[in-house]
């Protein structure tokens, strides 16, 4: 064998091993992800046994059988969907923020980055504050509202920032951040002239599981599926764009295609999941750090590690949400900004000591 068979030998078996050790972890990582999902339906005010969890699990779902027992009601009417919706808004949200974070190169971006919170927030608090009936029939309009706000600032920022067929990335930013601070102030405009309770309305902008319904469950699903594989498919695109986007385009990519479809794939998963949850911060930002500090910068692992992160954070974060004060609960937003607020700070740290 010459050196040079040797040497092309040696990158593809160092490929294989490094491809099967990222492989590895997303099994892991999904493992330990059902681990705490169980976890987190046993544990609340009412504690329920992991046997009992598993009995009544095999009951109603290979027996056919419904017992209608206060354990049977609470783990399939209450923890089920609630474990399922946050750990389904947690994986989105970290997806997105690894690809904004990739999309921008810029490690400290993350899923709110073009508007898509502070849309979603005007949107909810229009229909909290206003005389706008929050139930039409059995349907209830406030996450169709907050979804709406967030695509709207997000279609907003996008055209604004859209010129001569291209997309400026910075311009993009600026626009978010205007619009963000726009969205932000008629939000606190609204909630100044409204009724002396807002609390409806900061319990929503903060966060919370506790409403949460398969139903729901369903919904973000249809929007998280289709993003998560087109996502997925341009993972190596977004390597790519790291070398800057004339290195790309010389390279074969279709920039301007590559940025749109991203775009638009991240900030629809983003607004399906805060629409029925309220606004959950650090989460896209926290996932894609740990798995970049832990696993390196391959998009092509590095997203699916950050969502399944992401889930298992915010699980996580509902259980401590709704254990930590006992018979009371807590926005499950708090709990994620004390956790998001000392590591951001550690990050700004950690860039200005070895920039």
């Amino acid at each position: 064998m010459t050196n040079s068979e040797q040497q092309i030998y040696k990158s593809n078996d160092e490929n294989y091993l490094y491809n099967n050790f990222k492989i590895n972890w997303i099994i892991i990582l999904s493992i330990i992800l059902l681990i705490i999902g169980f976890i987190a339906i046993c544990i609340g005010p009412v504690y329920i046994p992991i046997l009992d969890l598993f009995n009544i699990f095999y009951d109603r779902v290979f027996a056919n059988v419904n017992t209608n027992s206060n354990f049977d009601i609470i783990i399939f009417k209450i923890r089920i969907p609630r474990v399922l919706l946050a750990g389904i808004v947690g994986f989105a949200l970290a997806m997105s923020g690894a690809t904004y974070q990739g999309l921008f190169r810029n490690n400290l971006a993350d899923p709110y980055l073009i508007g898509v919170a502070s849309g979603a927030g005007l949107g909810a608090t229009i229909v909290i504050v206003t005389p706008i009936p929050i139930y039409f029939g059995f349907i209830n309009i406030l996450p169709f509202a907050a979804f709406l706000g967030a695509i709207s600032a997000v279609l907003l920022a996008y055209f604004i920032s859209y010129k001569s067929n291209s997309l400026t990335l910075t311009t993009l930013l600026l626009a978010g951040i205007a619009i963000s601070s726009i969205c932000g102030a008629i939000t606190a405009l609204l909630m100044i002239g409204s009724d002396p309770d807002i609390r409806p309305v900061l319990n929503w902008l903060f966060g919370s599981f506790s409403s949460a319904r398969f139903e729901h469950v369903a919904l973000v699903l249809i929007y998280l599926v289709p993003s998560l594989l087109i996502i997925l498919s341009f993972s190596r695109f977004i390597n790519i764009l790291q070398l800057g986007e004339d290195h790309a385009i010389l390279l074969g990519v279709n920039v301007e295609y590559v940025k749109k479809i991203l775009i638009i794939a991240a900030s629809l998963a983003t607004a399906a999941a805060v629409s029925f949850c309220g606004l959950i911060g650090f989460v896209g930002l926290i996932a894609p750090h740990l798995v970049r500090l832990i696993w390196g910068t391959d998009y092509r692992y590095l997203i699916p590690l950050s969502s399944l992160l992401g889930a298992i954070f915010l699980i996580l974060a509902d259980m401590i949400a709704r254990t930590v004060l006992g018979s009371s609960e807590l926005p499950v937003g708090l709990v994620t900004a004390f956790c998001g607020g000392p590591f951001f700070l550690f990050v700004l740290r950690y860039q200005m000591r070895y920039r």
